[in-house]
């Protein structure tokens, strides 16, 4: 079991470690460009393609995964380190603070004034530890394949994000604080994508490879 304080540290580093703009970093220390003045502004994989080309687009989803894996990795530890017989939350509650705080954190980011990306890099991530790798494979392969199908990076987000409450649900059945947490992030990112479903329903979002804004 977990206390409280287990649950505000896990959900803190989180945060903060979601609020990291990869897309920021990598463009102003490698390419010398500010993802935000190019195209949509956003800092997440579909701009930094515009912005950087398919390498350095790749390269911001993989930071911005891989800042989702270190937040779960991380909560697990914690969660190890300081369980005991008389918390009130199960370490499957902690686990789901570190999905919440990595995806708060990069789309609400401290450092570029509470806005940021759209966060389902980063709750992917997180999702390997937080659901275990079979359920964070199937969200990231309906992820995959709706981008390879459709050329719609958002068209994956958004689908990816509408799996996790029902896989939170089965992963966390009977853990009601946990599920209803994984729930509400994968709200989080289709709220995140709100503009991106106004586009897909017009027909003007961006695919892969165009020029057009998104």
């Amino acid at each position: 079991m977990q206390s409280p304080i287990v649950l505000i540290v896990v959900l803190a580093i989180s945060f903060l470690l979601g609020s990291l703009p990869s897309g920021v970093i990598i463009g102003k220390c490698i390419y010398h460009v500010d993802i935000r003045e190019v195209g949509s502004g956003n800092i997440g994989t579909t701009n930094a393609i515009r912005a950087f080309g398919k390498k350095g687009g790749y390269l911001v989803f993989l930071m911005d995964f891989g800042k989702g894996l270190l937040a779960g990795l991380l909560a697990m530890l914690i969660t190890s380190a300081f369980a005991s017989a008389e918390g009130m939350f199960t370490t499957g509650d902690a686990m789901a603070m570190a999905l919440a705080g990595g995806c708060l954190g990069h789309v609400f980011s401290p450092w570029l004034g509470f806005h940021g990306g759209k966060g389902i890099a980063v709750s992917i991530g997180a999702l390997f530890f937080v659901f275990g790798p079979i359920p964070a494979l199937i969200e990231l392969a309906s992820f995959i394949v709706v981008v390879v199908l459709t050329k719609y990076i958002s068209a994956g987000s958004i689908t990816a994000a509408v799996l996790c409450p029902f896989m939170s649900f089965y992963v966390f059945w009977g853990d009601w604080f946990a599920a209803i947490v994984c729930a509400l992030v994968g709200i989080l990112v289709v709220w995140a994508h709100r503009a991106n479903i106004s586009r897909l329903r017009a027909g003007t979002e961006n695919r892969i490879g165009s020029s057009k804004r998104g």
